[in-house]
C-alpha cells in the first residue's frame, strides 16, 4: 500500500494520464486510499469464491486430467481454502501428487489435518443422550490424533452452528458442505432443538474464547464438554 504522500503525487499522474495507459489498481484494503483517488476509479468489489463455485471447478479440472474423486474430498479441499480459487486448485495439486490419480476423503483430511466431520457427529449425540464418558473419550482420541484444543473449540463451534442452520429450511442454504454431509446435518438436526443448540453454542464459543489464558488447556476444554453434556440436566434443575 502507497503511502499518502506517495498517493498524492499519483493522483496528478491519474487525472492528465497518458494516453496509451490504463491504471489498474488491486487491493484488500479499499478504505486505505484516498477519497481523491477512489473518486476517479472505476471500482469493482469481488467476493470470496463459494465452496459451492469452487467444488464445481475442481470436477471441471480433475475430469480433464482424469483423476478420479469423492465428492467430499473436494468439499473438504474447497473448505480450506476459504474463498481463494488459487489455493484451492493448489491443495488439489499437493493432494494428487500424494494420492495419485484417485482423490479421496480420507486422504485429504489426513493430508490436511483437517478433523473428521464423525468426530462432531458422534460428540453430539454424545451432548445429547449426557454420555460424558464416551464424549470425553472422544476428546481424547482427537487430542491423540495430533490436534490441539483451539482446533477442536473451533470446530465445534462451526458444527454446532451448522446444525443450527439445518432447524429452518430457509437458512440450510448457508451450509458450505456436500450433499452427503449435509444431509446428516439435517438428520441430527432433527434430534436437537433450537434451545439445546442455542445453549451449546453458548458454552462452546464461551470455551473457545477463554481458551488462550486457560492455564489447563485440556482440563478448560474437558470441563465445556462436561457443561455441554449436562445441559438438560442443568435445565431440569433451573425449572424444578
Amino acid at each position: 500500500m502507497l503511502s499518502p504522500a506517495a498517493f498524492n503525487a499519483f493522483l496528478k499522474t491519474l487525472e492528465e494520464p497518458p494516453h496509451h495507459a490504463i491504471f489498474i489498481l488491486a487491493t484488500t484494503e479499499k478504505h486505505k486510499i484516498l477519497p481523491t483517488i477512489l473518486s476517479r476509479c472505476q471500482t469493482f468489489d469481488f467476493n470470496r469464491i463459494t465452496v459451492e463455485v469452487a467444488v464445481d471447478y475442481l470436477k471441471f479440472v480433475a475430469g480433464k486430467e482424469g483423476i478420479a474423486f469423492e465428492e467430499e474430498a473436494l468439499n473438504v479441499i474447497a473448505t480450506k481454502a476459504d474463498g481463494a480459487m488459487r489455493d484451492a486448485l493448489s491443495i488439489f495439486d499437493q493432494i494428487v501428487a500424494f494420492s495419485g490419480k484417485n482423490v479421496t476423503y480420507q486422504q485429504v483430511i489426513d493430508n490436511l489435518n483437517v478433523l473428521d466431520y464423525d468426530y462432531y457427529f458422534r460428540l453430539t449425540e454424545a451432548f445429547l443422550k449426557e454420555d460424558t464418558t464416551n464424549a470425553l473419550v472422544i476428546f481424547n482420541d482427537i487430542l491423540s490424533h495430533g490436534f490441539d484444543g483451539s482446533h477442536f473449540l473451533n470446530g465445534l463451534s462451526s458444527h454446532l452452528r451448522d446444525l443450527m442452520m439445518c432447524r429452518d429450511a430457509q437458512t440450510v442454504n448457508l451450509l458450505e458442505v456436500g450433499a452427503s454431509i449435509r444431509q446428516r446435518y439435517m438428520e441430527q438436526a432433527k434430534l436437537c432443538d433450537t434451545e439445546f443448540l442455542y445453549e451449546a453454542l453458548k458454552i462452546a464459543t464461551n470455551c473457545d474464547l477463554n481458551y488462550r489464558v486457560a492455564r489447563n488447556k485440556r482440563l478448560h476444554v474437558e470441563f465445556g464438554i462436561i457443561s455441554l453434556s449436562r445441559i438438560f440436566t442443568e435445565k431440569k434443575k433451573y425449572l424444578s
